[in-house]
């Protein structure tokens, strides 16, 4: 499985169209079975979209699964990531229409920035971009922040 990496900034159209980097389209295309396209739901950390494939996707549902029924967890994972998410297939173009909903919610306009996360991808607002990455950069820096590489035995499935 390829990974979803490095940033592009890309336009939005009136319609709210916007082309998703061929390297993600590529990757995706790997990934999907049946649907050519992304599922987008708002990020609930910060003012960005989060676009996943199905296979993700369908981990994360099954990770919701796994939670307690009925638990605040469930209902408020299941209200973000489920109930908000829009399937978004990719027109002939390699390019997606963005809910009114989501621009809204990561408050873009006539450009944005698509940021690579490994399995799924963020759009940011860039300006809203710059200062998230600053802060990140920061609270890395000023935790201490590490990686534990793990070991071909713990990778394993």
């Amino acid at each position: 499985m390829a990974l979803l990496i490095g940033r592009f900034v890309n336009k939005i159209d009136a319609k709210g169209r916007i082309s998703v980097p061929k390297a993600f389209r590529d990757s995706l295309s790997v990934q999907n079975s049946d649907f050519a396209g992304v599922y987008a739901f708002p990020h609930f950390k910060a003012a960005a979209i989060e676009l996943c494939g199905e296979s993700f996707m369908q981990q994360l549902t099954d990770r919701i699964d796994n939670l307690d029924m009925f638990s605040d967890a469930r209902d408020d994972l299941t209200s973000i990531l489920l109930e908000s998410a829009h399937p978004l297939p990719f027109d002939p173009e390699g390019r997606i229409t963005l809910p009114k909903e989501l621009i809204s919610h990561a408050h873009l306009d006539k450009e944005a920035l698509i940021v690579g996360r490994s399995k799924s991808f963020l759009i940011w607002e860039p300006t809203l971009y710059k200062e998230h990455r600053a802060l990140a950069f920061e609270r890395a820096r000023t935790t201490g922040a590490t990686l534990k590489l793990r070991t071909p035995q713990e990778v394993a499935p």
